[in-house]
């Protein structure tokens, strides 16, 4: 069984899941052939993701020309598979609305490249169900492997119509979400019909590598990690620092990740005199990430959007509490038994949330680390997804 996984950026520092998801699966014996839109624009910090990008078939790197000539040699071997796939490009780039066509027109020939590298594959499963899902299904039509994709949200849920998420659940062999909130929305989107072909397998972590971690000490600061950006909101977290530091003067954050929002965060620190308090320390690779979970009182991420973060699953794993949002999936596996959740955008509310975790005794602590940790002994075991997954495409390739 060789199965192909399509992404759009691949890999990318902040989604090492799916490195870790496809390295789960080689592990169980499944043939994986990597292919992504696009490399990343960004210098990799993990040398497994060097690695990857180095192991990935890229659809847009022959150019414009050549993907043209893919087509036109297509249309003369296959022409009724080209119609199929043109008429549900049009389909899709009508649903998507006024200046969607060039955009879809680029998924074609992105599909017609990947018909022609995943020759030998028996599936293509695609991460999201935006563009990957859409060229997944254009190749298809064209006579390519059957597909399926994952789930993540809540983006993806925005616009389901101009997304033509129905149409490529209907096509789809079978289709993932890694919450029952993005299940609920994908059944929402896809009707009764594909509620059949519909799976919760969740993203995991390799409990491993994340044994529980000893308790942190008294002096142990918050840790953030995640791209720097409106949708993950640590200008909020400044915010919040900001008013934690006038009752608990000592308390400090780390914050790992850079991105568009770094310049205010910046300003935020210079503006409250928090040199002291925030480091901002960019992108750090795995086993920094790890060490800085490890050494922290508490994980923050006070999120607008997500669907459900795996820094999460990797901070409950050590045995540390978090303090995250009420949105998407996050409540599925966060509450007061392991951690504090509060309203998006509420910075009150979030310094509250930060000043309650400075002042929880060290033994709620840690009942609350153990709480984690046997929750993501049950839920996120990397290789029972794997297992999980790798049944799926076992069924769908029979």
């Amino acid at each position: 069984m060789r199965i192909g996984y399509l992404m759009n950026t691949y890999p990318v520092t902040s989604a090492t899941f799916i490195r870790r998801e496809i390295g789960a699966l080689e592990a169980q014996g499944v043939n994986i052939a990597r292919y992504a839109i696009r490399p990343w624009g960004e210098a990799l910090v993990e040398a497994a993701d060097k690695a990857e990008a180095a192991r990935t078939h890229y659809l847009l790197a022959p150019g414009a020309g050549r993907l043209l000539g893919y087509l036109l040699a297509e249309s003369l071997r296959n022409p009724r598979g080209v119609l199929r796939a043109v008429s549900g490009m049009w389909t899709m780039a009508r649903a998507a609305g006024h200046g969607a066509l060039v955009r879809h027109v680029a998924y074609l020939l992105e599909a017609v490249h990947l018909k022609r590298a995943s020759r030998g594959c028996d599936h293509i499963h695609a991460h999201f169900t935006t563009n990957t899902a859409a060229v997944a299904l254009l190749c298809h039509r064209m006579g390519g492997p059957g597909f399926s994709f994952t789930a993540h949200g809540p983006d993806e849920f925005d616009d389901p119509k101009a997304s033509s998420l129905a149409l490529k659940l209907s096509e789809a062999r079978f289709a993932v979400a890694i919450t029952q909130f993005a299940r609920t929305r994908l059944a929402l989107a896809g009707g009764a019909h594909v509620s059949d072909k519909l799976h919760v397998v969740h993203c995991g972590v390799d409990l491993a590598d994340f044994a529980p971690a000893p308790p942190a000490p008294e002096d142990a600061p918050f840790v953030c990690v995640g791209r720097l950006c409106p949708q993950k909101a640590q200008v909020l977290l400044v915010q919040a620092m900001a008013e934690l530091v006038k009752t608990h003067p000592a308390a400090r954050l780390v914050l790992i990740g850079d991105g568009e929002t770094r310049p205010e965060i910046e300003a935020l620190i210079a503006r409250h005199k928090l040199e002291g308090a925030v480091d901002l320390r960019g992108w750090a690779d795995g086993a920094a990430v790890k060490a800085a979970l490890t050494n922290a009182r508490a994980m923050v991420l006070p999120s607008f959007a997500e669907g459900l973060p795996i820094v999460i699953m990797e901070a409950f794993a050590l045995g540390r509490p978090v303090i995250s949002t009420y949105i998407a999936g996050i409540p599925e596996l966060v509450d007061r038994e392991a951690g504090w959740l509060v309203a998006a955008g509420d910075v009150s509310a979030l310094a509250d949330a930060l000043r309650k975790s400075l002042d929880t005794p060290a033994d709620r602590l840690a009942r609350m680390g153990q709480t984690a940790r046997a929750r993501i002994e049950e839920r996120h075991d990397l290789h029972e997804s794997a297992a999980r997954l790798k049944a799926l495409f076992e069924g769908a390739t029979r």
